[in-house]
């Protein structure tokens, strides 16, 4: 007779404690699954990137259990405006009932993280670098180091969320292709005790900045790196902000911008076998617009109905999960890209013409059409 297949050690192992992986672990447990997190970092990451929880992310927080606990924390935009050489545009409004909330990802991360300890108080394990994963047929093997020391675990499904440079990934053959949508930006938080509750983007001839309130009285600044210009030192990022808006932030020499380059990437093939990618190890989308971290929660919605399906029947088969994260995928960098357009320098008719499609954008008949789009609609 065959030997039959060893008991995994655990149902299902996620790679990656980042926002996505934690709210997939954080579904997966609610559900009794037996989870594992395992995270390379051994500390907090105190960077503050995502700022943006649509709609689409709040409903999965709320299904983790996290969401009144966001709420609490957040601020909630009132609307947006567009700007053009000191003039509107276009103006939005976020209903109450379809509310886009912002957050730092540090505070984010930490209710998340304090859901699943509370879910499952062994679940996370840090300091743990998962070096290898392959699919054995009926389980899925993972090579992982602790404190220097080598060891394997076993699952019966293992998910990649260990973000945009995912060696495993490329360990894997799943592919990683250039996506349409492609800039560089800088950022940087100020204090800004009258921030208010709405966001402006100048989409001005000479390059994009975006400005988020964000709880606190702080102030996100965005700028789009245009050639010739500092944006990396807080006194060009400044003088830069003046010439584009006309406004003179408060900003310290002592602010540091963060520069970053915002692409946009697509796994060929998010789900092989006993695998899945999940969040940006799947598909990298452009920050202008704020989805993917959004998208990344959606994702992992579907994912762990998925496992919770196959786990109950026995089998391996996650459905139409990776159809409809390629889909979402495309539909949110197409979005994308085109915020990014809207934000390029222009002149004589093209800048003509981008500022007439806003105001049609933003004109009473299209405007709640657009709120939609920019709060995920769809996604």
């Amino acid at each position: 007779m065959p030997a039959e297949a060893p008991v995994p050690d655990h149902d299902v192992v996620v790679v990656g404690a980042g926002p996505v992986g934690l709210l997939l672990a954080c579904l997966l447990a609610q559900d009794g699954i037996d989870v594992v997190v395992c995270e390379q970092r051994d500390g907090d990451d105190p960077r503050s990137r995502a700022i943006g929880i649509h709609p689409p992310g709040l409903a999965m927080l709320e299904r983790a259990g996290a969401g009144a606990a966001v709420r609490a924390e957040a601020l909630a935009l009132t609307g947006g405006d567009v700007l053009s050489a000191g003039r509107v545009l276009a103006s939005l409004d976020f209903p109450a009932e379809r509310p886009v909330l912002v957050l730092p990802q540090p505070r984010t991360h930490a209710l998340l993280r304090h859901r699943l300890d509370l879910l499952a108080p062994e679940a996370l394990h840090a300091g743990s670098t998962v070096r290898g994963v392959r699919d054995e047929g009926a389980f899925v093997r993972l090579r992982v180091d602790v404190a220097h020391r080598r060891r394997e675990l076993t699952a019966a499904f293992a998910v990649i969320a260990d973000g945009v440079h995912s060696d495993l990934r490329t360990d894997l053959g799943l592919g990683w292709r250039r996506r349409a949508g492609r800039a560089g930006y800088a950022m940087a938080d100020v204090r800004d005790p009258e921030a208010g509750s709405r966001a402006l983007l100048h989409c001005g001839p000479d390059g994009l900045v975006e400005s988020f309130p964000l709880p606190g009285g702080i102030r996100r600044w965005v700028v789009r790196a245009v050639e010739g210009e500092d944006i990396a030192s807080a006194p060009g990022f400044r003088a830069v902000i003046r010439a584009r808006t006309g406004t003179d932030p408060v900003l310290g020499d002592d602010v540091v911008p963060v520069a970053f380059v915002a692409g946009q990437h697509l796994a060929r093939v998010p789900v092989r076998g006993r695998i899945a990618l999940l969040g940006d190890a799947a598909h990298e989308i452009s920050p202008i617009g704020g989805q993917g971290m959004n998208l990344g929660w959606t994702d992992a919605g579907r994912l762990a109905a998925a496992l919770t399906a196959a786990l109950a029947d026995g089998g391996a088969d996650l459905g139409d999960h990776a159809r409809r994260t390629v889909r979402a995928a495309r539909t949110a960098q197409r979005r994308s890209a085109f915020y990014m357009s809207m934000g390029t320098p222009a002149r004589g008719v093209p800048l003509v013409a981008r500022e007439a499609l806003i105001r049609v954008l933003g004109s009473g008949p299209l405007r709640g059409w657009a709120a939609g789009l920019v709060t995920m609609r769809g996604l």
